[in-house]
């Protein structure tokens, strides 16, 4: 690859960096606009986690709740932008609590369990793999009709038991995720630190001797001797686009 290509890249590959950089700033610095207003207890060092890294950021997130909405239904499910929210909690819920926001509904109410999730932006494309995290093990059933309740109390505390257990197995998972993450971060850490002795170290990254014109008077040079190596930018510190195999 030429040299002005090499360095072309490097350069571009740093506006991504600074313009990331300032994108993460203006998103972490705008106020929460979730229905709490806040990060979730059981994700904050998650969240946390990931903000502290410079290639990361989070966009929302949720550490996972019951809900009691109140709205139509379609066969898509219930449509939360265009819904009551009867009940909210990202606790443990109780059969009273949940009858007294079913006496409000109106329409049809759907109870539901929603697992975690986290947005997050990456600024690299190998990490996007990662954008949206989501937990699978979710739960939502239609509990009225046009404001008639259509099961009995005694199903509604069967589902309450089967979404409060899902709520701690999700906590579980939070914290595995949690674990996992932060094992591979570490490792992220240690082999970048690895590659950049090795780049130090390597014979190829120091600027190549220019020919003495004194030595090479007078002799024939064989002709397949004299041509420039075919990878001229291993020989520019800093610029060697394998050097970054992430970044492209």
């Amino acid at each position: 690859m030429p040299k002005w290509r090499a360095r072309t890249l490097n350069s571009s590959r740093m506006d991504r960096s600074a313009e990331f950089k300032k994108w993460k700033a203006q998103c972490l610095s705008k106020a929460d606009l979730s229905r709490k207003g806040s990060v979730d207890e059981d994700v904050i060092e998650l969240v946390q986690l990931l903000n502290a890294r410079e290639q990361f950021f989070t966009t929302s997130s949720c550490a996972g709740r019951i809900l009691l909405l109140d709205g139509g239904i379609n066969g898509l499910g219930v449509q939360k932008q265009n819904c009551c929210w009867l009940l909210v909690t990202h606790i443990p819920c109780v059969k009273d609590d949940m009858m007294v926001a079913l006496k409000k509904a109106n329409g049809d109410a759907v109870f539901k369990f929603e697992p975690f999730v986290l947005h997050v932006q990456c600024r690299q494309l190998q990490d996007a793999q990662m954008l949206a995290v989501r937990s699978t093990h979710g739960l939502e059933v239609p509990l009225s009709h046009k404001g008639k309740l259509m099961v009995t109390e005694e199903y509604i505390e069967f589902l309450l038991n089967i979404a409060n257990q899902k709520m701690e197995e999700n906590k579980k998972r939070i914290e595995r995720f949690y674990n996992c993450l932060q094992l591979a971060l570490e490792r992220e850490t240690i082999t970048y630190s690895h590659t950049k002795i090795k780049e130090k170290n390597n014979p190829f990254c120091t600027h190549k001797k220019k020919r003495n014109p004194e030595k090479l008077r007078g002799k024939c040079i064989p002709e397949e001797n004299d041509k420039e190596p075919e990878n001229d930018d291993d020989s520019d510190p800093g610029i060697n686009v394998a050097i970054f195999p992430k970044d492209y």
